[in-house]
């Protein structure tokens, strides 16, 4: 597979300027507010009959947008008291929180390890659309392209900084060594929740991030989520595409980087035909915290694969953040 974009040296100098909404802090704040004002705690239910001997797994519902009720899976080594340094994840487009089973490496690293279903799109948390209008593409992309009000993103991004919320009430966790990590639309949630989570996290880990440069995707991609709004944008001319963008800036990684505190450590794949390198490479330019980026020069859309727990775990002691003898 080839280059899927510019040659690193171009990558290292890219540095596009991107419009930003004037009420980009107000929006969010409103969103946040909304969400924050319904109320709600967290629950934990223990989940028992795994077959796992070295974690405990519990079942988390905690309020998200405007209150409504989103799946988690919480994680922990056995036995362990705490307080833990702990991983919250963030999950890739199209999937949600799977089984519990399919997390079980920060676990055993000795992380609490805190797994949220993403609205509509896992089978446990499901998406009330409050667009009323019609779904012009398959896919959630264009879910309320026409109003930022109404878009897709801006439920599932309030879901995944109130799971910092939550995280920080919950059982076995240190609110001061909280992680935020996910990888392709996990990795732009996770840029999101950098940017408006401020203080309340210590790291973030963004793999192969995506809602990045959105202009740039849908210009350069050739599979996955942007060639939604390309398919949007071709049966939808005269003021579509400026409408759509200007939505989607609201959603944009790069103006989340620019608000971020906690230090991060990025990934990107060279030959990524999904998450091009240049809108990695433009959030990550932009990202005001101190940062490193891991490139896996001969890469797709999976990036480090199998080395990337390896890669976290090694960053993450580096920044004072592994579990320690008294976790």
């Amino acid at each position: 597979m080839p280059f899927a974009d510019l040659r690193p040296d171009q990558l290292d100098s890219f540095r596009e300027e991107i419009p930003e909404p004037n009420d980009f802090d107000a929006f969010w704040d409103e969103s946040l507010s909304l969400s924050r004002d319904a109320g709600g705690d967290p629950r934990l239910t223990p989940v028992l009959d795994t077959l796992m001997s070295t974690v405990d797994i519990h079942d988390l519902r905690f309020p998200g947008w405007r209150g409504q009720t989103v799946a988690a899976w919480f994680i922990t080594p056995a036995g362990a008291r705490g307080p833990l340094p702990t991983v919250i994840t963030y999950i890739g487009y199209s999937g949600g929180r799977g089984l519990p089973t399919d997390h079980l490496g920060y676990a055993s690293a000795g992380y609490a390890h805190l797994v949220v279903d993403s609205r509509g799109q896992g089978h446990d948390t499901p998406d009330r659309d409050e667009s009323g209008g019609p779904q012009w593409v398959q896919g959630f992309m264009t879910r309320g392209i026409q109003d930022p009000r109404e878009h897709y993103y801006r439920r599932l991004i309030t879901d995944c900084v109130r799971a910092v919320d939550a995280a920080r009430c919950l059982p076995r966790v240190d609110p001061d060594r909280i992680i935020v990590q996910g990888a392709s639309q996990g990795g732009g949630l996770t840029l999101a929740v950098a940017g408006l989570a401020g203080g309340d996290i210590a790291a973030a880990l963004p793999d192969v991030p995506f809602l990045c440069h959105f202009r740039r995707g849908a210009e350069t991609a050739t599979e996955g989520p942007y060639t939604e709004v390309v398919d949007y944008l071709r049966h939808h001319t005269r003021d579509a595409p400026d409408r759509a963008f200007a939505t989607l800036g609201y959603f944009d990684g790069v103006h989340f980087a620019r608000r971020a505190q906690a230090p991060a450590l990025f990934s990107a794949g060279l030959m990524d035909p999904v998450c091009p390198p240049s809108t990695v490479y433009a959030a990550y330019h932009r990202y005001a915290a101190p940062k490193a980026i891991k490139v896996w020069p001969f890469a797709d859309h999976a990036g480090g694969q199998g080395a990337t727990l390896p890669a976290h775990l090694r960053w993450l002691q580096g920044q004072g953040l592994a579990p320690t003898g008294r976790d």
